[in-house]
């Protein structure tokens, strides 16, 4: 379904947007024989007016459209090369050395530093989706910057120009529901990135009443969500994920819940990575939350831990000394016989729907559950935990709150974290205090029940 209504939403949108690019540049169709540098050049330098300027861009903007992966390569390069004058530069600095007005001087040499590839992504912005055409550009830039040193500065343009126009001051806060206009809807199912929409039904249960669903939005990309989150509103912290999706579940009266679950964030512009909104979205969420619905008092997540299985496979793999006791090893090799704990384990994990089986079920969850604890609270890149997921609520100022054995029972579930998933408590009256643990000392908050799991 998501790849069908994908396809069919790209396809219209482009086309539409590319009709009247080409309105536009057909007011500067004399200068389409021209080499890309030189109408960038002529773009910069604004000949006869604002219009003329704005057509240039579309114009620009309608080449890069058409043109294959290498050409959109070989495009950026030229825009990369719009870089500051050195003997400009060096002039500039030269006049602050000897300025009698130094504060002149200085903006001189912002000015000679400031390249002209700025400007010309600026006039970008005047065109019709012209900031989407920029963060769709940044998505082709991340994936090649590392290719040319020019690509890379451009993108820390690029970057700093987004940051300032995506500012949380500029977006909008909207709820979607199954009112809201069916291409919206048709976006969600494009951009869902933790849980699959697996058709309109599924679609339909995560709006209904006892649902929630807000998303950022930018004033000049109306209709184009930012990020989005999914909330259900529930009684008591929810375990399984496969249970708060279930269709045939009742609906329950969303007055009488006193949780909100947070079951899945998705960023939707790739281009727009590196420029957080999640934070701002999650706190904004529980203000609106707990005004509509105030018996509300826990604000936790159900969230996936996608890089577990990778760190528990690696330290399987190499036995490591200290990773199982010996009472866990030798009750792993009693349920699956090998020549290790380390490899009953792994086997044990490998083996098809095990969490169905309560033999192996109960003799792998307690191991499996100390030892995600362990991952989750003291694997780290540096200061910042491993696992992406819980960094980024770490960050965001939440705490640790509960792991659950089979929260996701689907093959990704089982292939990325052996079907774990981990409950992330928000309170309202923490959330700073949290934040600046962790992004000050590194420090991450844990219910006494997590905390005591990875205790010597």
């Amino acid at each position: 379904m998501s790849d069908l209504l994908s396809t069919g939403l790209l396809d219209r949108a482009l086309r539409r947007i590319t009709e009247v690019w080409r309105d536009m540049a057909s007011a500067v169709s004399t200068e389409a024989d021209a080499s890309l540098e030189a109408r960038m050049r002529a773009c910069l330098q604004g000949r006869g007016g604002e219009v003329s300027a704005r057509n240039r861009a579309a114009s620009l903007a309608q080449t890069y459209q058409s043109l294959d992966e290498a050409g959109r390569r070989d495009f950026l390069i030229v825009l990369a090369g719009f870089d500051a004058d050195p003997d400009s530069v060096a002039a500039a600095c030269d006049a602050m050395r000897t300025a009698d007005d130094p504060a002149t001087a200085m903006a001189g040499l912002r000015r000679a530093l400031e390249p002209p590839r700025l400007k010309l992504l600026t006039q970008f912005t005047s065109i019709p989706n012209g900031q989407k055409f920029l963060v769709e550009l940044r998505g082709v830039l991340l994936k090649i910057r590392g290719e040319d040193k020019r690509l890379a500065v451009l993108d820390a343009d690029l970057r700093g120009l987004l940051a300032a126009w995506f500012d949380i001051g500029f977006l909008e806060l909207h709820r979607i529901d199954w009112n809201s206009p069916a291409s919206l809807l048709e976006k969600l199912v494009d951009y869902e990135a933790v849980h699959a929409i697996r058709s309109w039904r599924d679609m339909k249960n995560r709006l209904d009443s006892d649902r929630r669903c807000y998303a950022f939005f930018h004033p000049r990309m109306p209709g184009e969500p930012l990020i989005f989150v999914e909330v259900a509103l529930v009684k008591g912290l929810s375990g399984s994920v496969q249970h708060l999706l279930d269709e045939d579940a009742p609906v329950l009266d969303p007055g009488a819940a006193d949780t909100a679950i947070f079951y899945s964030i998705s960023n939707c512009q790739t281009g727009l990575a590196g420029i957080s909104f999640g934070n701002f979205l999650i706190k904004r969420v529980v203000e609106e939350l707990s005004a509509e619905f105030p018996k509300l008092r826990t604000f936790a997540t159900l969230s996936p831990i996608p890089g577990f299985r990778r760190w528990l496979d690696a330290a399987l793999k190499s036995d490591e000394i200290g990773l199982l006791t010996d009472e866990e090893a030798a009750s792993l090799r009693s349920a699956m016989p090998a020549e290790s704990g380390a490899a009953s384990l792994a086997a044990l994990v490998a083996h098809a729907g095990w969490w169905k089986e309560p033999g192996l079920r109960k003799t792998a969850e307690p191991v499996l559950v100390r030892l995600c604890a362990r991952y989750l609270l003291t694997e780290a890149n540096g200061k910042r935990a491993r696992d992406p997921v819980a960094h980024f609520h770490l960050s965001n100022g939440a705490r640790i709150e509960r792991l659950n054995v089979v929260g996701d029972s689907s093959d990704k579930g089982a292939r990325e974290s052996a079907t774990l998933m981990v409950n992330y408590l928000y309170d309202p009256a923490r959330i700073e205090a949290y934040h600046e643990d962790y992004a000050g000392e590194g420090k991450r908050n844990a219910s006494a029940t997590v905390r005591k799991l990875v205790r010597p």
